[in-house]
């Protein structure tokens, strides 16, 4: 496959994926959207990642391209159908994308939480062969409100009904982090934004703890990690 990968911050990419994708024999193309870099035709191209980043859909006002990707994203999935993976912000954006809506948490999640997965989750393919619950890296303040008519929820936790969904046949997108590596919390950190939300969830010293937490955890993450890259590739391959 040639994955186009949209990104909203140079550090936040596909992470641990891009060395799955490597030994598979994929491609991809990251386009930086906050660098100004231009949406690029669609043509050519075999699936639509999005990544995390540290602004909220709404703010289309400082982030004039969001509305942009937002038609992309559109374009792609519902009138292409599209192959998609979207994560954090890429999880929101297709909600909003396609008739959802995305608001500010009531509890926002930062830090390490067990997500559970729904009757639909367990029994899709997404999620087959992992854990439920699952622990993962959560670090966001906004979470989808509304999924879009027609969507499932796979994957749910009491702070955040709508941790993982599906949309069709060949949309996912997961609220929380699967493509973590062991440089990604002290990198994460850098950004004010992040920096500012681990501090106030976690207090003094919080990077350390948490790259700490995860490290101890990290075999266990890129395993998951793994699992539902595969699966994940062989759901878009069925349809």
């Amino acid at each position: 496959m040639h994955i186009l990968v949209l990104q909203h911050v140079a550090i936040e990419h596909p992470g641990i994926f891009r060395s799955f994708l490597a030994e598979d024999g994929h491609t991809w193309d990251a386009v930086e959207l906050d660098a100004g870099e231009a949406l690029p035709p669609l043509e050519g191209y075999d699936a639509l990642w999005v990544m995390g980043g540290p602004m909220d859909v709404w703010q289309e006002d400082t982030h004039s391209w969001l509305s942009d990707e937002k038609a992309f994203i559109r374009n792609a999935v519902e009138e292409r159908g599209l192959p998609f993976l979207g994560l954090c912000l890429g999880h929101q954006l297709l909600a909003e994308a396609l008739g959802g809506s995305v608001g500010p948490s009531a509890t926002p999640e930062i830090g390490i939480f067990d997500i559970q997965l729904t009757e639909a989750g367990a029994d899709g393919v997404l999620f087959d062969g992992v854990d439920s619950p699952m622990p993962c890296l959560q670090w966001h303040s906004a979470e989808v409100t509304q999924m879009p008519a027609g969507a499932q929820c796979l994957a749910t936790s009491p702070a955040c009904a709508v941790q993982a969904m599906k949309w069709g046949t060949r949309a996912y997108s997961m609220q929380f982090h699967v493509e973590i590596e062991a440089d990604t919390v002290t990198n994460w950190a850098e950004i004010p934004e992040y920096a500012a939300a681990l501090d106030q969830a976690m207090g003094p010293g919080a990077v350390a703890r948490l790259n700490a937490e995860c490290m101890d955890r990290m075999k266990v993450f890129n395993a998951a990690a793994e699992r539902i890259y595969m699966n994940w590739l062989q759901a878009v391959a069925r349809t």
